[in-house]
């Protein structure tokens, strides 16, 4: 398995939102990366679940915990996209049968395949979203405390890691130590 990066560049988020013509992708993206939620959360939704509301309280797959967040205004936009004759009951991101959500794979599908489009060199997948919204939220300066908290790790360390700013500080001191 590969290691994936979060998307480091408002301009590369830009190009990807661009690249996902379909509204069920770009809404996938967009949710995504504002919900920091692990792809298996985010593929069970219904659109019952999100349709009309502020927020969403839901018991994450791998942990078991229970998450809450409230929509940001990017993602509320989003949701726009949703048809307006779709059931509540129906999934949030439809397979083209309708019935049932796009698998995992296929949703890693959807983001590599925007990503080659939008020219990103960076290794994506599914895990990409949720490690851009933590990288954007550190770098923006919101305590590490809270974003640890957020996607419900241990300790700072496995946090910064998961961002990869270990790497980039482990970077920096080689670009710097000129010998």
């Amino acid at each position: 398995m590969n290691i994936v990066q979060p998307i480091r560049k408002k301009t590369e988020i830009n190009k990807m939102k661009a690249a996902l013509g379909n509204p069920r992708d770009k809404l996938l993206f967009i949710f995504g990366i504002n919900s920091a939620l692990r792809i298996s959360d985010i593929l069970k939704l219904k659109v019952g679940d999100v349709r009309g509301k502020d927020s969403i309280t839901l018991s994450e797959t791998k942990t078991r915990k229970t998450k809450r967040f409230i929509f940001n205004s990017a993602i509320k936009d989003a949701l726009k996209l949703i048809p307006k004759d779709a059931s509540d009951d129906a999934p949030l991101f439809p397979s083209r049968k309708g019935d049932k959500a796009i698998s995992r794979v296929q949703a890693y599908r959807v983001l590599t395949d925007a990503a080659h489009r939008a020219g990103l060199g960076i290794e994506i997948g599914t895990h990409t979203l949720r490690k851009t919204w933590a990288f954007h939220a550190y770098k923006r300066g919101y305590d590490l405390t809270i974003i640890q908290q957020a996607l419900n790790h241990s300790s700072q360390r496995e946090t910064l890691r998961y961002i990869g700013i270990v790497q980039d500080d482990i970077d920096n001191v080689y670009m710097e130590v000129n010998l």
